[in-house]
């Protein structure tokens, strides 16, 4: 059994939980603040995927320059 595999009744069991432990006037600006944390870290992982695939763009251009100097190189 995988322990990240979390059904129904265990999300409905946690969020009963956390209505009884921090109570309801308290639970919606913890889901705000949980929300703003999860928006801000999928910002910042698209953010590094971008600058990855701008890099690996660059050298695949620094590379095709290098070889078309090349052959202008033999071709002169």
């Amino acid at each position: 059994m995988n322990p990240l595999n979390v059904g129904v009744p265990s999300l409905i069991l946690i969020l009963i939980l956390a209505l009884l432990i921090f109570g309801p006037k308290k639970l919606p600006e913890i889901g705000g603040a949980f929300g703003k944390t999860l928006n801000a870290f999928k910002q910042s992982t698209s953010n590094l995927m971008d600058d990855e695939v701008d890099q690996s763009k660059k050298q695949n251009n620094v590379q095709e320059q290098d070889q078309n100097s090349q052959q202008n190189d033999k071709d002169d």
